[in-house]
């Protein structure tokens, strides 16, 4: 299995394997850049089909989270971790333990926090052996209400830009992933008065938007050929590729979930489709930003700071226009210069 050499690695400053045979933990570390700040990014818990696939998922991840604090304004810098078993497991408590103790040799290198398929609980179980846990019940907590939030003014700074409009009202929506945080958006999406249609693998969760917000549900095929506004993909990565793009109807793609884009060129694609992106480590750094704020933890200070998305991504999209760029290549340049200062 490649590394080094790896179409993902990108000048990673740390990649860690990690095995615990009595917990049968098996885990990747990836702390990218720390120019920065101590590295700091969740733990992704998957059923991955293959260590490949959960080494290009952590490099790709690790690499973001960099770019996300950076852009984000924050002293940190970017790393991700993944574990390699299924999210529905309930023996966690030696998992996780074991999880800990592999973050604590790293010396503080590398914070990390919940992600997809774990919880502020394991996150605690780990911070049993280990102080170098982010996101801490009793501290800043559950990060996925400013996770969506932000996604929420992502959306509107979107809109804005590309409609003039202030409101969300009467837009369409197609929403794929409802879970914690894409709930949370649903929530507002619904408040502001937009239309919504939903898909996930849960029923539960789906039943829950549809009854609240009045969510349309449909197939998980079927979300990308639906005629809205607005696609937000707020699952898994990669749902912005060659089999996905010629289904579109949107004319904007702004969501939570992390690598939407399965290669940069789909970032081109979708330019050349007159379609809006919003990229997706900046307009899902809510969650990262509340966790900044945990060692002196203000909910107020922190979702002042989430707010500033909507800025950042008018800067984006004004740039991308004027410059007659995709608004991912924008995006990465604004941020190597803050990473690339900060080593000076």
């Amino acid at each position: 299995m490649a590394v080094f050499n790896h179409v993902s690695y990108d000048e990673h400053e740390q990649v860690v394997f990690c095995h615990d045979k009595e917990s049968g933990l098996k885990a990747i570390i990836a702390v990218h850049n720390t120019n920065l700040g101590p590295a700091v990014g969740g733990c992704r818990m998957w059923n991955y089909q293959s260590d490949e696939e959960a080494l290009n998922d952590v490099l790709r991840l690790s690499r973001g989270m960099t770019y996300k604090n950076a852009l984000a304004g924050l002293t940190m810098g970017g790393g991700k971790s993944v574990i390699i078993a299924d999210p529905k497991t309930q023996d966690r408590e030696a998992l996780f333990r074991a999880f800990g103790r592999f973050i604590n040799t790293l010396g503080g290198k590398y914070y990390s926090a919940e992600d997809v398929g774990t919880t502020t609980a394991d996150i605690m179980i780990a911070h049993q052996e280990t102080p170098y846990m982010a996101g801490l019940e009793g501290k800043s907590g559950d990060p996925s209400p400013f996770t969506a939030l932000g996604t929420f003014l992502g959306i509107k700074a979107a809109v804005k830009h590309q409609r003039g409009l202030d409101s969300l009202k009467g837009l369409k929506i197609a929403v794929q992933g409802v879970g914690h945080v894409g709930y949370y958006l649903c929530k507002h999406l619904h408040e502001e008065g937009a239309e919504l249609i939903v898909t996930d693998i849960h029923q539960a969760s789906l039943d829950k938007v549809a009854t609240e917000f009045g969510a349309a549900i449909v197939a998980p095929q079927d979300i990308y050929s639906q005629d809205v506004d607005i696609y937000a993909p707020c699952a898994l990565g990669a749902t912005i590729n060659d089999a996905t793009l010629p289904l579109l109807k949107a004319k904007i793609v702004a969501g939570c979930a992390n690598n939407q884009l399965a290669e940069p060129r789909h970032g081109q694609m979708l330019k050349d489709m007159g379609i809006l992106y919003a990229p997706d480590y900046v307009i899902n750094a809510g969650g990262i930003i509340n966790v900044s704020f945990e060692n002196d933890y203000d909910a107020a200070r922190s979702t002042a700071k989430v707010e500033k998305i909507y800025d950042t991504l008018l800067t984006i999209f004004a740039a991308a226009d004027e410059q007659n760029r995709t608004t991912g290549a924008v995006a990465d340049e604004m941020a190597r210069a803050i990473i690339d200062a900060a080593r000076k």
